[in-house]
């Protein structure tokens, strides 16, 4: 096929299901106290909301709607690496109590948000869309397609959550989040090494689409395969150095607050 028309990667369609979402998310922030935060996490907060907009509207959404496997995947990475950690890192502890008070909810989360289970919670979902059949249906049916971004959005929060959970005591200990960070990355970049590697097509949908820039089908796919593997690998080696420095930080605090106590244990003799 030609080029798609002119103005498809420049044209800002607004779905109004994603509007009401992002304003009935702002609405529950601003009712349960969320804006009593510190600035930098409302700000934080206001910039989940953001990065979901353009994820959703606009040229992004557009292109992987209609055109590029590599822009559908800028757009997933987004949802899953980028959106969560700013959501989570934005809501105080006040917005999620109010969730988490019905006894089994809170037992639930206990369990989804271990380390173990969030792993595998957050890596099925990843594994399985990405077989041709489930990916292709998704890009057919938009119904579908609206079901396989909200999984991606809620398993990445359950993800995320034992390293940023509003409430530090359902964190991980810092040892534990490296070697899930880790181990994390690891299903990513083994689904993005297949996808670069195929021999032909995988997803029949973006081999018959309008082709964008002269990229071929399997140029797009390759590029589409090695943004999920480097940079969808990087993100968590990023977030594996924020939780060294973190862990650092918190043992040099307790080592001053030790010597500090002694101190004062001696002057007080």
């Amino acid at each position: 096929m030609t080029s798609p028309l002119p103005d498809a990667w420049r044209r800002w369609d607004l779905h109004p299901s994603v509007v009401i979402g992002l304003a009935v998310l702002g609405g529950l922030y601003v009712f349960w106290g969320g804006l009593t935060a510190p600035r930098r996490r409302v700000a934080a907060f206001a910039a989940a909301l953001a990065v979901l907009f353009v994820c959703l509207n606009g040229p992004l959404h557009n292109l992987s709607d209609g055109y590029l496997f590599s822009a559908h995947m800028v757009q997933h990475l987004v949802l899953m690496l980028v959106f969560p950690p700013l959501l989570l890192y934005g809501t105080p502890a006040s917005v999620v109590e109010p969730l988490l008070r019905p006894a089994g909810v809170r037992r639930l989360a206990a369990w989804a948000t271990r380390p173990l289970a969030a792993g595998a919670i957050f890596t099925a979902p990843i594994v399985a869309w990405h077989f041709p059949g489930a990916y292709n249906a998704a890009l057919v049916h938009h119904d579908l397609h609206i079901v396989q971004h909200l999984v991606f959005l809620a398993t990445a929060v359950v993800m995320w959550w034992p390293i940023l959970a509003p409430l530090p005591a359902m964190r991980a200990p810092h040892p534990v989040q490296l070697i899930y960070l880790f181990l994390l990355g690891i299903p990513m970049s083994v689904v993005g090494a297949l996808i670069t590697l195929a021999d032909g097509v995988l997803y029949p949908f973006y081999e018959t689409a309008p082709r964008v820039w002269g990229l071929s089908p399997l140029a797009d796919q390759q590029i589409g395969g090695l943004i999920m593997w480097v940079p969808g690998g990087l993100i968590f080696w990023l977030a594996m150095t924020v939780v060294w420095f973190s862990w650092a930080r918190r043992e040099g605090e307790d080592d001053n607050a030790e010597v500090r106590t002694r101190n004062a244990e001696q002057h007080g003799r």
